[in-house]
């Protein structure tokens, strides 16, 4: 079940009571399980990204204990379709036909997306020592299973790194995208400083999907935009 990154929606909890008292929830705050046992910061903070959620034990009292609380598969699927879009990335703008590159990938094929008219190209800007980079692989490896049987959708991940580096990485995290070395020159080619930074390319060369950073909900979009094109 994907579950990442349910830490980033819930790390400050803002509970108004009748007087617009606000509960923050911080290092400092007592979280608890249903059994009384009280948890670190550093282990609570850890189970939000898997499938956890905080509760406020009473939301009147700014000193409020806190209850941890495990959501069920269907709760986690609930809570990624409700929520907001991602937030655009101020790289692209949907619509725009993309001047795209060419290049070889970590093994040494060559690459030529300039010339890709009919095909889905899937992006993502990324680089080894990037914490919410390395949380999302798992499940864009998923992203990738998902549409293994389809030709004309085409995964590549612009890494930052060189080639040394990358291939000792992937020995203990597998990334199923197509690994592109050395890709600083790509980046910059359209200006991307955060990451990860994932775009969506459709059939005819034009920004479908972008977005930057991450959420709750940035592979249920890359999904969703995938089968939309192919609709």
């Amino acid at each position: 079940m994907r579950v990442l990154f349910f830490f980033l929606l819930l790390f400050v909890v803002n509970c108004p009571t009748s007087a617009q008292t606000k509960i923050q929830l911080s290092e400092k705050s007592v979280v608890k399980d249903s059994s009384g046992t009280v948890y670190p910061y550093a282990i609570w903070q850890a189970l939000l990204s898997k499938g956890y959620t905080i509760k406020t034990v009473d939301p009147k009292n700014p000193d409020t204990e806190f209850l941890l609380v495990k959501l069920t598969d269907q709760q986690i699927e609930d809570r990624i379709k409700k929520a907001p879009k991602p937030r655009e990335s101020p790289y692209f703008t949907v619509g725009e036909k993309l001047s795209l590159f060419k290049t070889t990938d970590l093994n040494k094929n060559k690459i030529d997306l300039r010339d890709s008219t009919g095909k889905i190209i899937v992006l993502n800007f990324w680089f080894v020592d990037c914490p919410p980079c390395k949380r999302e692989i798992p499940e864009l490896n998923e992203l990738v299973e998902s549409f293994k049987n389809n030709k004309d959708v085409l995964f590549y991940a612009v890494a930052l790194d060189d080639r040394s580096r990358l291939k000792d990485f992937l020995k203990t995290m597998p990334f199923h995208y197509n690994i592109i070395d050395d890709g600083k020159f790509i980046a910059s080619k359209y200006s991307i400083k955060s990451y990860p930074t994932h775009v969506i390319i459709d059939k005819e060369g034009k920004v479908y999907f972008h977005t930057v950073g991450l959420a709750v909900n940035t592979v249920h979009w890359l999904k969703k935009s995938i089968e939309e094109i192919l609709k």
